[in-house]
C-alpha cells in the first residue's frame, strides 16, 4: 500500500522521464483542490481559473527540478500561492501584511477548540449565519493570515507542511494561524454568545 506522497512521486517520475500523461493525472488529482485554495486569495472564478492553470504551467515547466524533497501537494500549493500572490499585485490589489503575534500566545489560545466545534445546540439555528460570519471574515483576513488559516482547516495541512508551502518558519506559521483564529472568533463571539445570554 503505497502513501499519497509515494503515488504521487511515482507519477512526478514518469512525467520526469517524459510521460505527459502521468502529469494529466496529477492535473486531475489536484485541481479542484487548488482551484478550493486559489479561490479564497483570488475571489473572480475565471481569474482564480487563470491562476491555477498557470500553476499547473508553472508547475510542468519546473518538475524536472523537483526532487522529492518535500510532498508534490506542498510544492505545488506553494507555486499556486506565488502564483495568486503575483496575479493580485500586478492587478494592484495587494493584500495587507501581517502583524505578527507572539508564538507562546498561538499555543496557548483558548477559543481554538470552539472554532472547531461550534456545532453546539444553540448555535445550530445560527449556523448559516455562522458559515457567513466565518466567510466574511476570513475574506477580511490579510493575504498571509488568510492562506495559513486556509492551509490548516480548509486543506488539513500541518504546521510542517504549511511552513514550506508558505516558506516561512513553524513559528510563524502557529502565530499567523492564532492571529486568523482570533480575528474569526471575534466576531463570532456575539453570534455564538446571544442564545446562551438568552435563556439566563
Amino acid at each position: 500500500m503505497t502513501t499519497e506522497r509515494e503515488g504521487d512521486q511515482v507519477l512526478v517520475e514518469r512525467v520526469q522521464a517524459g510521460d505527459r500523461g502521468a502529469f494529466d493525472l496529477l492535473v486531475a488529482k489536484y485541481q479542484r483542490r487548488l482551484m478550493r485554495l486559489v479561490s479564497r486569495l483570488v475571489h473572480d472564478p475565471a481569474e482564480a481559473e487563470d491562476v491555477v492553470q498557470e500553476t499547473f504551467i508553472k508547475a510542468f515547466r519546473a518538475l524536472r527540478h523537483f526532487r522529492g524533497d518535500s510532498a508534490f501537494y506542498t510544492w505545488l500549493y506553494r507555486i499556486g500561492i506565488n502564483t495568486a500572490k503575483n496575479f493580485l499585485v500586478t492587478q494592484g490589489r495587494r493584500a495587507p501584511t501581517s502583524t505578527e503575534a507572539d508564538a507562546e500566545r498561538a499555543e496557548g489560545f483558548e477559543d481554538a477548540d470552539s472554532l472547531r466545534d461550534i456545532n453546539t445546540p444553540e448555535s445550530v439555528l445560527a449556523s448559516k449565519q455562522i458559515a457567513h460570519t466565518v466567510n466574511a471574515a476570513m475574506e477580511a483576513l490579510p493575504l498571509e493570515l488568510r492562506t495559513a488559516i486556509v492551509l490548516r482547516e480548509i486543506e488539513g495541512l500541518s504546521y510542517e507542511e504549511i511552513s514550506e508551502v508558505m516558506s516561512c518558519p513553524i513559528g510563524t506559521v502557529r502565530s499567523r494561524i492564532f492571529r486568523a483564529r482570533e480575528v474569526i472568533a471575534e466576531k463570532l463571539r456575539p453570534l455564538l454568545d446571544y442564545p446562551v445570554d438568552k435563556r439566563r
